[in-house]
């Protein structure tokens, strides 16, 4: 029935109220929300038909696969730039990564999300275009719901060279994106455990160089840079929302976005509860860590 003949129903009406349980005091809705929520029913989503928990389940898998890709660039890039700016502090090189840093910090998500894909897609055919794979080819039997892993679980190359392509476009994306906070915190992390007492007395004893680097420098400033990884991380398992929708990336980013363009109560609650859910769970990971590689900051 169209939303025009629903609201000039009043029968209508009163049968959608009923349904969604809007009839019902307002306490009284809440218990029945956290009820069904502690069985993991979210509700169903108005912009599917599907409940809530089924479109989160079938579109994680997809973020997940975008966001472990980004993250292992990230960090690769970010720390070996990160360190190698802080061991050369004021020269031209570390004027130049700075430089880079600040324009990754800065730049639009959508804007450069959109000019990547004209220029990369469309204009010189570097990468592959939207979605996760071509229309021509069949998504590889479901198995982990990434489609790299699952075409390689069912020996399926011409799957995993499409879903790479196709993966590699809003990664570079979200990587540049990223790694300018990774470099600057890293920097100065570095600079910091440099500049340490215990860093000046490993230099005293006559340590060399790459020693003194390796197990005092980074080894200090690693607590402050897992804290911060594990932050942008949480980040990314939420969804990129401006550069999976450009992208149509059918992960949670997108599924966040049109939920609420549609007014897509549930889903919009939904997608949140699930952010907050990933944060709590990478913040807990990363205390823990910490704890195992710095006893100091272990709770007694």
């Amino acid at each position: 029935i169209s939303d025009k003949a629903a609201k000039s129903n009043p029968e209508v009406v009163a049968q959608i109220r009923h349904r969604m349980g809007l009839d019902q005091p307002i306490g009284v809705r809440y218990f029945i929300y956290f009820r069904n929520l502690l069985h993991g029913d979210l509700g169903t989503s108005s912009l599917t038909t599907n409940p809530v928990s089924q479109d989160l389940r079938r579109a994680f898998p997809a973020t997940l696969e975008l966001a472990l890709l980004v993250f292992f660039l990230t960090v690769l890039v970010g720390l070996f730039l990160g360190l190698l700016s802080a061991m050369h502090k004021r020269t031209l090189f570390d004027k130049i990564t700075q430089i880079f840093a600040l324009f990754s910090i800065s730049m639009p998500t959508f804007w450069l999300a959109m000019l990547a894909f004209y220029l990369l897609f469309y204009k010189w055919h570097w990468f592959a275009g939207g979605g996760r794979l071509d229309s021509s080819l069949v998504p590889p039997p479901t198995v982990t719901g990434m489609y790299l892993t699952d075409s390689l679980l069912n020996d399926d190359p011409v799957a995993f060279f499409n879903a790479l392509s196709h993966l590699m476009l809003p990664a570079l994306v979200l990587t540049f994106l990223s790694v300018g906070s990774i470099i600057r915190f890293t920097r100065q992390s570095a600079i910091e455990s440099a500049e340490s007492e215990y860093t000046l007395g490993a230099r005293a004893k006559g340590l060399p160089e790459r020693t003194v680097t390796w197990r005092y420098v980074f080894r200090g400033a690693s607590l402050p840079i897992l804290n911060m990884t594990g932050i942008m991380f949480g980040g990314l398992l939420s969804g990129a929302v401006m550069t999976e929708t450009v992208f149509s990336w059918h992960g949670i980013g997108e599924y966040a976005y049109n939920a609420a363009v549609s007014l897509d109560l549930n889903g919009i609650m939904g997608s949140g509860l699930l952010v907050g859910v990933i944060y709590i769970f990478i913040n807990f990971f990363v205390d823990v860590l910490c704890g195992l590689l710095d006893p100091r900051v272990r709770v007694q």
